[in-house]
């Protein structure tokens, strides 16, 4: 593919993956808002991150949680208190999801290769780790910016890790679920891509 077909797909894709990123959290936080009144929800929106990770390496991964943190910051779907707290809580912890591109290379040669165990086992550390580097994020931001909301006697600190938590371990389980099945449908080929 030429360079300039190639710069062209990859902006194409991350707009259409930002915003069905987007669209994937708001629908979540509409359904799962009440159940967490300070902020976050369970929700399947680092999946298109965590797939422009995995086809387009760092760069695609990091733009496209980058972007989607903008969009939930200029649109109003932010829980936003303070401006560090929103920076925190929505450019830094979507942008560092991105980092599950680490594992581009990996990945993209277990798929070459037809290696389905190896291309799966490195799709879920790419995942938890993405989702992880987002979990902290949310827990210090958490710390710094909710503990009012600790319930007496509890440390801030375990308040904001169980918070976090209880929205953070099932979004990366469903996500890497869902990840798996869509690479498992993809035909490899189209999946592949130069770095």
């Amino acid at each position: 593919m030429n360079k300039k077909r190639s710069n062209t797909l990859f902006i194409t894709e991350i707009a259409v993956f930002t915003a069905l990123a987007y669209l994937l959290d708001l629908l979540s936080g509409f359904l799962m808002a009440r159940f967490w009144p300070q902020g976050g929800s369970i929700s399947i929106a680092m999946v298109p991150i965590f797939l422009m990770c995995y086809r387009w390496g760092i760069k695609g991964g990091l733009l496209t949680g980058f972007l989607l943190g903008l969009l939930q910051f200029i649109l109003g779907f932010a829980q936003i208190y303070t401006i560090v707290q929103g920076i925190i809580d929505y450019f830094i912890a979507f942008t560092v999801v991105g980092l599950a591109g680490v594992f581009v290379g990996q990945i993209q040669k277990a798929l070459a290769e037809g290696n389905k165990g190896k291309w799966m086992i490195f799709t879920i550390i790419g995942a938890l780790f993405g989702s992880f580097l987002r979990y902290l994020c949310h827990v210090v931001s958490g710390i710094v910016f909710f503990g009012e909301y600790a319930p007496k006697g509890q440390p801030v600190t375990t308040y904001s890790v169980i918070y976090n938590g209880t929205y953070m371990l099932p979004s990366f389980v469903i996500s890497a679920i869902i990840i798996i099945l869509v690479i498992g449908a993809m035909p490899k080929k189209s999946f592949l891509q130069e770095h």
